[in-house]
């Protein structure tokens, strides 16, 4: 069986649609979090996930959204909550506040979190994966931090599939992944899309203009 990973689309329809676009034939895609933020089509990522019948759990700035607050954020992430409440209906901020932390599928064989399995806003870099935040099932998928890595251990994989539309780790690509549950393997991809164009969207809005110009670095 083989899973196809996504996590931190934050808004960004375009590389939204790539990552789709790109996605090898899989039996289910999962994501792990923060579907809204930063960029300038959180109802359109929404209705996407919702109608592609994909399981997702709560990020961050998707608690932020749904209990209409900014958490602790500033700045650019900030900006983003507060635009996001401006532009959704109260079903999709509903939806949103509906989202579990932590979601287990396929028979438990594999969870899905946010941040890390003890604490949702918890930034668990890959090079930090260990087996202990392993419990009982084989894969556990992780986000927010926007780095793609993994690690396979004895008793099953550690992963972050890297963030949809907001990459941080230096390649300014959509990241996702496939994981196999039959042999234990993971393909870490990345795929182009229209950065300008993301750029030219965030300059129509009342976002500020470093959220569409960060995307050509990669952080």
């Amino acid at each position: 069986m083989r899973i196809g990973v996504i996590s931190d689309i934050h808004a960004n329809k375009i590389a939204f649609d790539a990552v789709l676009a790109a996605m090898p034939p899989v039996d289910q895609i999962v994501c792990a979090g923060d579907v809204v933020g930063y960029n300038p089509w959180p109802t359109a990522c929404i209705n996407r996930i919702r109608q592609e019948s994909i399981p997702a759990v709560m990020g961050n700035h998707d608690r932020a959204v749904s209990a209409g607050t900014q958490f602790r954020f500033g700045g650019q992430a900030a900006a983003g909550v507060e635009y996001t409440m401006t532009q959704l209906d109260s079903d999709a901020i509903e939806w949103l506040g509906g989202r579990p932390t932590t979601r287990t599928l396929l028979d438990n064989r594999v969870k899905i979190v946010h941040g890390h399995p003890d604490d949702p806003d918890r930034y668990t870099y890959p090079s930090e994966f260990t087996q202990s935040m392993l419990d009982t099932e084989e894969v556990l998928i992780t986000g927010h931090t926007h780095v793609q890595g993994h690690k396979i251990f004895n008793d099953g994989i550690v992963m972050n599939p890297g963030s949809v539309g907001q990459p941080r780790d230096g390649d300014p690509d959509a990241a996702f992944s496939v994981v196999d549950l039959d042999d234990w393997s993971v393909k870490q991809q990345r795929v182009s899309y229209d950065i300008d164009a993301v750029v030219e969207s965030v300059r129509e809005t009342t976002l500020p203009d470093q959220i569409g110009e960060r995307l050509y670095d990669g952080r």
